[in-house]
């Protein structure tokens, strides 16, 4: 977006870090006033820049040790495949996320599971048996850093 100036680049990045600052916390960081700075959010969130705020989980200390990124390549195209497949897989609890991709897979997910077993029986019960399954490949996640965006 072009319209972003410094300070409104400066405050995104403050929320990226941490989103559950308030306003005032937050202008004080920048050097502006409670309202200045919840005027510069909500026009940020008008615009369609921020796209809300998630609560972000430890998904190990709940009991869910075992991350696996799955390539899925469809074995049949077309419109009404992607779109059951899609509706099928979004149904699993297990699967976090799920990316429409164009490479060498169809689609890429973000599943957890309690461990390998537990993987095991998610990916032979529902994710193999999902509608246009075709080829997955699986890669085990071993570590995972948070690295900072274009903003800071």
């Amino acid at each position: 977006m072009a319209g972003l100036d410094e300070v409104d680049r400066r405050l995104l990045a403050l929320l990226v870090e941490d989103a559950d600052r308030s306003a005032s916390v937050l202008g004080r960081m920048l050097g502006l006033s409670q309202p200045a700075t919840w005027r510069r959010i909500r026009r940020l969130e008008e615009v369609g820049v921020i796209q809300g705020r998630r609560l972000e989980l430890d998904a190990e200390r709940l009991g869910f040790g075992v991350t696996v990124f799955l390539g899925v390549k469809l074995a049949t195209k077309g419109r009404v495949s992607l779109e059951d497949f899609e509706r099928a897989v979004t149904a699993i609890p297990e699967v976090q996320t799920v990316q429409h991709v164009l490479g060498l897979y169809d689609y890429r997910l973000r599943v957890i599971a309690r461990d390998l077993a537990d993987f095991e029986r998610v990916l032979r019960r529902r994710i193999m048996t999902l509608p246009g399954v075709g080829n997955v490949e699986a890669n085990v996640m071993l570590s995972e850093e948070r690295r900072p965006g274009p903003l800071g």
